[in-house]
């Protein structure tokens, strides 16, 4: 059984038209998402994946109007969507339910808050946790449920206002394997068979296997600054099966998607502060994760398909794509048509003693602009030490709200290659004699 949608542009639920959305003022301005384009119909499931970073719940916050765009037009029903979106609700990771109230009264609070008569929210909130399969648990309070349930309560509320789109920031990612499982099929049945009054689904995942058994559409997402690489159309019949051929096909596909190819090493690197040219972010991971994965891929004498080795180490797509990314930007591994393929330096350092692998590192960790600098300004200086905020302050104008964490990461890397030590008591960067 699959759900119908229809190509009509009538259909159209929701559009969104080079919509831009950037935190900041004018030099220290973040991009979080830039010139997205998006439809999204009447009938459809739609998925949004793509590593952290690259705006996906910013998306789903500009679509439901809790946040607003800086340039372009978020379109519902066609007309211009101004403020909160009263057709949309939402529903987080985390369970946001009320702890002093009964599962009843969580239900109900959404509808008084929009005045509805307190007989008619009654009557709607015990019809809807009962839809849920939540019948019996009326009167228990959230501390008494499981994380399953609690989830429940949540998509409850959700309904209970009568939503035309639901929006999901990634609701199951809070919850246990088993648990995540039954809520996911649940949810399915009441789509697939019109138990709700949903017209439309928008969520947001970083499980590119759960998307492919719900969605009828993926698009994916990339980062710096977050935009829309693809789309992809699910036509697999329901329900879904994992181990279905067309399914590892598909998954491989959007594996691919998110993935990417590795870029020349002028776009990977980026260049350092005051130079003109792309500033990159460094992915947040330590570098014995990525000695882990290099070790892995010699194994596999240097090439593994990449959904399998997020399988096999039981990564989920935010932890195994940093990992990836930082062993691009160290020209350690490249990326091609989803797989990962050993570089001659990658092996080389898989196959190092300990000893070697520091000089290895030392070296790669210097191909990047941000490092190198803060390197060379620490050699330039006559005592080797410099406070960390004058670097702070060199930064700032490329990487706004994302400094101190671009700093830490850089701090973490130098350290571990041995290239420079820090002092957190005097916040001081220094060269060791």
């Amino acid at each position: 059984m699959t759900t119908a949608v229809s190509l009509n542009h009538a259909d159209n639920l929701l559009q969104l038209q080079n919509v831009t959305k950037a935190y900041g003022r004018a030099a220290k301005q973040f991009i979080a998402i830039r010139d997205v384009n998006l439809k999204l119909r009447r009938g459809e499931f739609v998925c949004l994946v793509g590593p952290s970073g690259c705006g996906k719940s910013t998306l789903l916050r500009i679509v439901t109007g809790l946040n607003t765009v800086t340039s372009g037009a978020v379109l519902y029903r066609g007309l211009p969507l101004h403020g909160v979106n009263p057709y949309a609700t939402i529903v987080f990771q985390t369970f946001a339910l009320f702890p002093w109230l009964t599962v009843q009264k969580n239900v109900e609070i959404a509808l008084k808050a929009r005045r509805v008569p307190p007989a008619e929210r009654t009557a709607r909130a015990v019809k809807l946790i009962d839809t849920v399969g939540l019948n019996g648990f009326e009167s228990a309070y959230p501390r008494e449920l499981s994380g399953g349930m609690r989830q429940k309560v949540g998509f409850a509320r959700a309904m209970a206002v009568g939503p035309e789109l639901l929006c999901l920031d990634e609701p199951f990612s809070a919850l246990d394997v088993l648990s995540a499982e039954a809520l996911r099929g649940e949810l399915m049945e009441l789509w697939l068979n019109k138990s709700i009054p949903i017209q439309a689904i928008l969520m947001v995942t970083h499980n590119i296997e759960e998307a492919i058994l719900m969605a009828d559409r993926i698009v994916v997402m990339g980062k710096n600054p977050g935009r829309i690489v693809a789309e992809i159309a699910i036509t697999l019949r329901h329900p879904r099966h994992r181990k279905d051929s067309a399914f590892q096909a598909m998954v491989d596909r959007v594996y691919t998607a998110v993935a990417g190819e590795t870029k020349s090493e002028k776009e990977t690197l980026g260049t350092a502060p005051g130079k003109p040219g792309e500033k990159r972010m460094l992915p947040d991971v330590r570098l014995e994760a990525l000695a882990g994965l290099l070790e892995r891929l010699s194994e596999e004498n240097g090439r593994l398909d990449l959904y399998r080795m997020g399988g096999e180490l039981t990564l989920e797509l935010d932890d195994l794509l940093p990992i990836v990314e930082a062993g691009e930007l160290l020209g350690f591994l490249t990326v091609q048509s989803g797989d990962l393929l050993l570089s001659p330096p990658g092996q080389a350092y898989a196959e190092a003693s300990i000893l070697a692998r520091k000089e290895i590192i030392a070296g790669r960790v210097l191909r990047l602009p941000v490092i190198a600098w803060i390197y060379e300004t620490l050699l330039r200086d006559d005592n080797k030490r410099v406070d960390r905020h004058y670097f702070y302050d060199k930064l700032q104008d490329d990487f706004g709200d994302l400094t101190e964490k671009l700093l830490d990461i850089a701090i973490r890397w130098g350290r571990q290659a041995e290239l420079f030590a820090y002092n957190g008591d005097t916040s001081e960067l220094f060269l060791e004699s």
